[in-house]
């Protein structure tokens, strides 16, 4: 019988938006009542592509928590053809700055200014690679012929085998991975560094794991469904569940919870990203009791990630209680309103103690 409790270090979130101004104000409380830290990504607009606008943007998270919080936002910068290598050493001597995020451009939300070619980096690549600093990559592909539920599949095949090779020693995240190819690669890459860390690991969003693409077509076109990488076919969040909850350490928790205003989603054009920063927690116990795999999600959620990047394990605990309740249909949000994903459908588990938790919850 599930045990109606489950008592979980306090978690990290290795792959976070936060946006920026009222945005930023609405989204942050939500996380912050589940995570102790978070890898904050740069795609804002400007994007975060210099040392002091990752010190600027790192001192708005810090304004905008609630009284009291405990929260560190671990912050990144975002490539681009013209990143150097004394970049790179400037990033890694500041002290706040944990990794750099690769966007092919236009591959999604605000990455316009991305990277070009992969040749146009190696400079900074190989920077990285000396001073241990990690590489995050959204694994899509931009080629128009590619169909849209294979681009993480190419980039791999086509980009990220010739950059490993190139690269043996570079610490290297492909973030939110859709795909059993993508798991499959990162469990054959066993090198690891010098304090037992992988090199290359992987994050696992939560949407992933509960939903393949059907989702997105259940009784309509359902936008708040569509992220980048897509949802895929059955078979791929299967293999994605067998991933997150192997109890391998190169598998670890990165929401990728995506806010973005109602009128932004529902609409001819909509953005790609699902808001999961509101049950974040409670998506993935959902998720690791499909495989009665609950005893690993301690792991997966609070230690695997944190070695990964060399940093402590947090102190205290969140508890999730066993207890259904129903997502809320909408959230304030930027002077408007924001859908999170499974609006109106209930869920098993509720978060029941956290530090600095919202007293609406």
């Amino acid at each position: 019988m599930t045990a109606r409790l489950l008592t979980l270090t306090r978690p990290d979130d290795l792959h976070l938006h936060l946006r920026d101004g009222a945005a930023l104000r609405d989204a942050l409380p939500w996380t912050v009542r589940q995570f102790a830290r978070a890898i904050v990504m740069p795609n804002l607009k400007p994007p975060v592509v210099q040392v002091q606008q990752a010190v600027d943007y790192r001192n708005r998270i810090l304004a905008a928590l609630p009284a009291g919080a405990d929260f560190t936002p671990l912050m990144t910068l975002y490539l681009t053809d013209a990143t150097s290598p004394q970049l790179v050493q400037q990033a890694r001597d500041s002290g706040i700055i944990h990794a750099f995020k690769l966007y092919p451009a236009g591959a999604t939300t605000n990455s316009d200014s991305g990277v070009t070619e992969l040749k146009r980096i190696y400079p900074a690549l190989d920077a990285m690679q000396r001073l241990g600093m990690p590489l995050l990559i959204h694994g899509e592909v931009t080629d128009p012929e590619v169909d849209v539920f294979d681009r993480e599949a190419v980039f791999i095949d086509r980009h990220l085998v010739a950059l490993r090779r190139a690269f043996p020693a570079l610490k290297i995240v492909l973030e939110h991975i859709t795909t059993a190819h993508a798991a499959d690669f990162v469990r054959a890459c066993g090198e690891r560094d010098d304090r037992g860390a992988p090199l290359q690991a992987a994050t696992l969003t939560a949407h992933h794991l509960l939903h393949n693409r059907n989702a997105m077509f259940s009784g309509g076109l359902r936008p708040h469904y569509y992220c980048l990488p897509v949802l895929k076919r059955e078979r791929h969040r299967q293999a994605l569940l067998d991933a997150a909850t192997s109890g391998d350490d190169r598998f670890f928790l990165g929401t990728d919870s995506a806010p973005h205003a109602r009128g932004a989603k529902e609409s001819a054009c909509g953005c790609a990203g699902c808001f999961t920063a509101v049950n974040a927690l409670e998506l993935y116990a959902t998720a690791f009791e499909q495989r009665d795999a609950l005893h690993r999600l301690d792991d997966f959620a609070s230690r695997f990630g944190a070695a990964f990047y060399g940093l402590p394990r947090n102190v205290g605990s969140v508890t999730l209680e066993r207890a259904d309740w129903q997502v809320p249909a909408s959230l304030p949000y930027a002077e408007t309103d924001i859908v999170p994903l499974q609006a109106g459908d209930i869920l098993p588990w509720r978060l029941s103690s956290a530090p600095g938790q919202r007293a609406d919850t």
